[in-house]
């Protein structure tokens, strides 16, 4: 379901409903006889999730038995953040429910595209934060099975990439899928707070999120074996990630 079926990038056979997730009318009609739904909230405000996400996820459970909702690592230790509201409303109105808890993207390094199209020099905040980036064909994967499989009710799942690199170790890695070098410069905190509010668009606070990667200097979110043991395959490197997507840094 979109609200832009005719911009939707789908494979042949795939069936797509107009609709907006707030009209519940519409999403009622969508939802209504699905084996299995899988819930990306899009509003990162928490007052929102509070006010919307009780009707709109009622809506889902009347009509769907399973949900599974795309959710973050960070809900475990932001009770108040949207994912951890919308979980919240998953887990009371669901028959069975599974929450996808990943850390980082992988492709959100590509927030660094634009610097390594023009240069071989990546200017960011916090060289040294070590994350476990997770592909998000890993990701997929997961909710696949958690969509057609059973076994999977109940469970949060935290889904992390094989191994922590730093920052500057991700951008290293991306010069090498691209067959150069590509350095990392440090941006100090009152440039890269300039730089989000803008590249955010309100969706997070700025100091929210720098204070986030600050603190994967010392304290990084956790390695976790959940990628192999739910789908039998090892999660793919961030290296392998660079060399797949490496594209969008030429």
């Amino acid at each position: 379901m979109s609200r832009s079926v005719n911009r939707a990038d789908l494979p042949a056979g795939v069936d797509a409903l107009a609709g907006d997730l707030l009209d519940l009318d519409a999403l009622g009609d969508a939802a209504d006889g699905a084996r299995a739904t899988f819930l990306l909230w899009p509003f990162s405000e928490p007052e929102h999730a509070a006010r919307l996400a009780p009707g709109v996820v009622a809506t889902i459970a009347a009509r769907s038995p399973r949900v599974v909702h795309l959710s973050a690592q960070a809900a475990e230790r932001s009770p108040d953040s949207f994912w951890a509201i919308v979980e919240r409303e998953v887990e009371a109105r669901a028959q069975e429910w599974t929450q996808l808890r990943p850390v980082g993207f992988a492709a959100n390094t590509a927030m660094w595209a634009d610097q390594i199209r023009a240069g071989d020099v990546v200017r960011w905040p916090f060289g040294e934060a070590r994350r476990p980036l997770v592909d998000e064909r890993d990701i997929a994967a997961v909710a696949a099975l958690a969509l057609t499989r059973d076994g999977h009710a109940g469970h949060r799942y935290v889904l992390t990439g094989p191994e922590l690199l730093r920052q500057d170790e991700q951008v290293e890695l991306i010069g090498q899928a691209l067959g150069r070098t590509v350095r990392w410069e440090e941006m100090t905190r009152d440039e890269a707070r300039a730089l989000l509010r803008t590249a955010l668009g309100g969706f997070s606070s700025p100091d929210t999120v720098l204070d986030a990667w600050e603190s994967f200097i010392e304290h990084p979110e956790p390695v976790t074996t959940t990628v192999a043991d739910v789908t039998g395959t090892s999660p793919r490197r961030f290296a392998t990630w660079a060399r797949d997507r490496v594209d969008l840094f030429r």
